[in-house]
């Protein structure tokens, strides 16, 4: 895929493991808009297995989080007609893994902002793997002012 993603365009140069474009060794989450959505795909790799063949809960984590912080910060950006997004943060998120993720082809996720307020976005998400949901994200991310330490990350 040639069409750069969120974080590409955005924050080329953020080391952060899950979505950082920067970091050498991290999981370079690709989020696309689609719609009122966000998507994108993931090919897993054996060594970020919990064991043979399937993904570890971690990983998914990290994938739900990274991507479903995206997904807010790109609502929060559209909602008040910005052309760059603010830089938001995980205050909570909730991880359902509902069955094993297999790794044996690329996975999907989904995630759309459900609510919206002041400088705070709730986001649902979704990771599929041959077309089932295999684990479920709830999460709240808030946009932070100057003086956070990750204010300037994006």
């Amino acid at each position: 895929m040639t069409e750069k993603s969120l974080q590409e365009t955005y924050a080329p140069n953020n080391a952060c493991f899950g979505c950082g474009p920067a970091n050498e060794k991290g999981l370079h989450i690709r989020s696309f808009p689609e719609g009122d959505e966000v998507v994108a795909d993931f090919q897993p790799q054996a060594w970020q297995e919990a064991f043979t063949g399937m993904l570890s809960g971690g990983i998914i984590g990290t994938l739900l989080d990274c991507h479903c912080n995206w997904t807010a910060t790109h609502a929060l950006m559209k909602r008040d007609g910005l052309d760059h997004p603010p830089c938001t943060v995980t205050a909570d998120y909730a991880i359902k893994l509902l069955r094993p993720t297999p790794t044996d082809a690329p996975l999907h996720m989904v995630a759309r902002a459900i609510e919206m307020k002041d400088n705070r976005a709730i986001v649902t998400g979704e990771l599929l793997a041959h077309g089932q949901v295999t684990a479920t994200c709830r999460a709240t991310f808030v946009a932070v002012k100057p003086g956070h330490p990750a204010y300037h990350r994006w």
